[in-house]
C-alpha cells in the first residue's frame, strides 16, 4: 500500500509470532488484491472492466458494500465511483485492511495492542501499565509539533490535505483540491472512521456537519486558517 504498517503489543503470548505472521500476510493480500499501481491486480482489472465484479475475489464485493454504505452516511462526501480515473475504495481500503490485521489479536488476551497503518490506527486495551493507550495529532501548520493527544477507544484515522491536498478528490464538485488542512475521526470501524476523515478533509464544513451527525463517531477538524473544530464527544486526553 506504499506506506509502513507497525504493530505494537503491551504484552505477548505464545501464539502472537503466528498471528503476526498472518496478520501480515494479510496486509500483503490486501495489497495485491486493492492496490491500483499494480496493473494485474484484481481492483485494476476491475476499473478496466476486464472483471465483472461477481468474478472478482470476495474482499473486494466486501469493501464495496462498505463503500456504499460509507457513501451514503458520508452525503456523498465520500465517493469512490466518482473519481476522475474510475472506481478507487483507496480512502476506505488501508483502514479495513488495517482493521482486519487487527483481528488476528483478538483471542490472544493481550495486554494492549495497536495496528498502526501510516496514520490510521486501531487499538485495544491498555499500555503495560494499565493505562489508556494514547495517540497524538500532529499540527497541520507544523508537523513537528503536537496539537492533540487521543484516547485510544478502538479506531482512529487522520487525513490531511495540508502537504498534498491536490492528491484529494473533491467528489461533489468535481475537483482536486482540499477544503480542510486536517481531519481526524474516532470510531468503532477503521475503514468508516478513514472514509469519513477523506470526506471531511476534501469536503471541509459541510463535510464535518453531516460527520458530525452520524452516531459512534467524533471528528476532530483543523482548518488552513489555524482555527479547529471537534465534535464535543472527542475523546481528548486532558493529562
Amino acid at each position: 500500500m506504499g506506506t509502513v504498517v507497525t504493530f505494537d503489543f503491551a504484552s505477548l503470548h505464545p501464539q502472537l509470532d503466528a498471528q503476526l505472521a498472518k496478520a501480515q500476510d494479510s496486509l500483503r493480500t490486501a495489497d495485491e488484491v486493492f492496490s491500483l499501481w499494480k496493473p494485474q491486480s484484481p481492483m485494476s482489472q476491475l476499473r478496466r472492466g476486464e472483471l465483472d465484479l461477481q468474478d472478482a475475489p470476495l474482499r473486494i464485493r466486501e469493501v464495496l458494500d462498505y463503500c456504499t454504505v460509507a457513501k451514503e452516511m458520508s452525503g456523498g462526501w465520500f465517493d469512490p465511483w466518482a473519481l476522475p480515473n474510475g472506481l478507487d475504495p483507496t480512502g476506505f481500503v488501508k483502514g479495513w485492511a488495517a482493521e482486519v490485521a487487527a483481528g488476528y489479536f483478538t483471542d490472544l488476551d493481550l495486554t494492549g495492542v495497536i495496528v498502526n497503518a501510516a496514520g490510521d490506527i486501531v487499538a485495544s486495551g491498555t499500555n503495560a501499565e494499565g493505562e489508556p493507550l494514547l495517540a497524538g495529532i500532529l499540527s497541520a501548520a507544523d508537523p513537528n509539533r503536537l496539537i492533540a493527544s487521543v484516547h485510544l477507544e478502538h479506531a482512529l484515522a487522520t487525513s490531511g490535505g495540508y502537504a498534498r491536498s491536490q492528491h484529494l478528490f473533491n467528489t461533489k464538485e468535481g475537483h482536486f483540491g482540499a477544503r480542510a488542512a486536517s481531519a481526524s475521526v474516532v470510531g468503532p470501524n477503521l475503514g468508516m472512521a478513514d472514509a469519513f476523515a477523506t470526506a471531511v478533509v476534501c469536503g471541509g464544513r459541510d463535510a464535518y456537519d453531516v460527520i458530525a451527525d452520524l452516531d459512534d463517531y467524533e471528528v476532530f477538524v483543523q482548518y488552513y486558517d489555524g482555527s479547529t473544530t471537534a465534535t464535543p464527544n472527542f475523546p481528548f486526553d486532558a493529562s
